[in-house]
């Protein structure tokens, strides 16, 4: 039996929570960041993993500075072996990282040496990649560049979002944990360094990133369509208003391109309750979900006929 440790924040760190209470090893206490005020009335939302914690009544902390001496005897009281660490969202310190005896392990959505950092899922989806997975790695000073344990490779379906993603790689990282948490366990776990010659890196997103530039190819904006959502969300405007984008498709094979000697970008076709934008390279997108600002999400059909865009009209940055 392992006495462990877990670091985690979000909703992608819980099943991986899930496994290891409901493993043969004991998770002695939860670190999680703050809680932080949502909704409307801004009222203190328990994060996802303290949730967890408390169900099964595991010991919580929520330390504003982990660098503090105060939180490092915390952490020493509770003799863990071993640290696990899912989107956490900080980086530990190695006065932390030297606490428990066999280290500490992370479970990282990407195939790495690629796509270290931040947003490893929103970067692959924005990039087109055909696939992407999830690694266990030693924890190490420099970010995500620690040994590897272990991997397992799955497919972005063309249509999958950032959030559809997220959802799948959390449970295959809750999979892929316990095997490795046993090795280390059993002192048979094998540590791989990882290539830095072939490191990419994965930086957080920001909210700026989701004005789209119709001046861009529709591929490339389709895949920021997926790869924004669930947060910042991809955007555009048209008469001073925001809209969101919510789905999308690169242009549909029963459709020629446009006929027109208009193919700026941002130009808006619109016939039979479809719409077709104008990208670069004379490239189209078609929009088929999408959210005025203060509004539902709605199809292109509801969009068109609430609003009665005429064909022609035009979409801004």
């Amino acid at each position: 039996m392992v006495r462990i440790v877990f670091f985690g924040t979000p909703a992608f760190a819980v099943p991986s929570l899930e496994a290891l209470i409901a493993s043969s090893h004991t998770v002695v206490g939860v670190v999680s960041q703050p809680d932080r005020p949502k909704g409307r009335g801004q009222q203190l939302q328990p994060t996802p993993t303290r949730q967890v914690a408390l169900l099964h009544g595991i010991p919580v902390l929520q330390p504003t500075k982990i660098r503090e001496e105060s939180f490092l005897q915390q952490m020493r009281d509770l003799g863990a072996d071993l640290g696990v660490v899912v989107a956490f969202g900080r980086i530990l310190p190695d006065a932390l990282l030297a606490i428990p005896r066999l280290g500490m392990i992370n479970v990282h959505a990407s195939i790495l040496p690629f796509y270290r950092g931040a947003a490893p899922i929103q970067r692959a989806v924005i990039a087109g990649d055909a696939e992407t997975g999830v690694t266990i790695m030693r924890v190490a000073s420099e970010l995500d560049a620690g040994p590897t344990f272990s991997m397992a490779r799955v497919p972005i379906p063309p249509q999958a979002t950032s959030g559809d993603m997220e959802s799948v790689l959390a449970t295959l990282g809750a999979q892929l944990l316990l095997p490795v948490v046993n090795d280390l366990e059993a002192g048979r776990a094998i540590e791989t360094p990882q290539d830095d010659a072939l490191a990419t890196f994965a930086p957080k997103v920001t909210k700026h990133e989701g004005i789209i530039d119709w001046r861009q190819p529709a591929e490339r904006i389709h895949n920021r369509v997926r790869g924004l959502q669930p947060w910042p969300l991809a955007s555009t405007s048209i008469t001073g208003t925001r809209i969101v984008l919510r789905k999308s498709a690169v242009k549909s094979p029963d459709r020629e391109t446009v006929r027109s000697e208009d193919l700026s970008p941002g130009r808006i076709v619109a016939t039979q309750g479809r719409m077709w934008v104008v990208c670069g390279d004379g490239t189209e997108l078609e929009i088929l979900e999408l959210q005025p600002e203060g509004r539902r999400t709605m199809t292109t059909r509801e969009f068109l006929a609430g609003r009665g865009i005429a064909d022609g009209a035009r979409f801004g940055s």
